[in-house]
């Protein structure tokens, strides 16, 4: 076993963990928001967000929320929803997800099943200290377009490109986010009040409306 702790998050893997195993702790969990679980192939990482680990999630999550309203696209929010996969023996609950280009395909349904269904179209992972092991492999795998990811300073946006992923400037599932945008308005989000921080968030997508055409 192996534990990492910070002030913002505490992290604890468990190794050659059966998928049986797996099932019963989302099952003795499925009505807590936390810890959250990610499982790769008998690896069980085990993650207690902070209460600052879960300010910049749920900041990032009201800007992909805003901004979608703002452009007129529809975004599903599913936040920490667990997907997985037995027969790939992965299994995640990202900090946030949304289905944006696929929202139509599960509006309305109170399960995703992953073999029917299409993984969200964008991930929010908050990962201010170093994370014990990568979810990225896992996300690629499933085939989660577009991952956000926040590591205390910067944002990045990372696109899938065959087996894996890649840096990208620009958002594919909401353009026109560039990762510069995101990073101000997240750094803006840790002193402005939300009411005032929202505005801003407004008022930059109604003025870079056309360019999401």
């Amino acid at each position: 076993m192996e534990t990492v702790k910070s002030p913002a998050e505490q992290r604890v893997v468990l190794h050659n963990i059966g998928w049986n195993t797996y099932e019963r702790l989302l099952a003795d969990h499925k009505n807590n928001s936390a810890p959250r679980f990610t499982y790769d192939r008998g690896e069980l990482e085990i993650m207690s967000p902070s209460p600052e680990h879960e300010k910049f999630n749920r900041r990032i999550a009201q800007f992909v929320l805003t901004v979608a309203e703002e452009l007129g696209i529809e975004a599903e929010d599913l936040g920490s929803t667990t997907f997985r996969r037995e027969d790939l023996e992965r299994g995640f609950e990202p900090d946030s997800c949304f289905y944006i280009q696929n929202e139509e395909q599960v509006r309305g349904k109170d399960r995703i099943d992953l073999a029917v269904d299409p993984p969200p179209d964008l991930v929010i992972e908050i990962d201010i200290t170093s994370p014990s092991f990568s979810k990225l492999p896992i996300y690629a795998q499933i085939g989660v377009p577009e991952v956000w990811r926040h590591d205390g300073e910067r944002m990045t946006i990372l696109v899938l490109e065959g087996p894996g992923y890649a840096e990208a400037t620009e958002s594919i599932v909401l353009p026109p986010v560039t990762s510069n945008v995101l990073t101000d308005f997240v750094e803006k989000g840790k002193s402005m009040m939300r009411t005032a921080w929202l505005t801003e968030v407004r008022e930059w997508s109604q003025e870079n409306t056309g360019s999401s055409s």
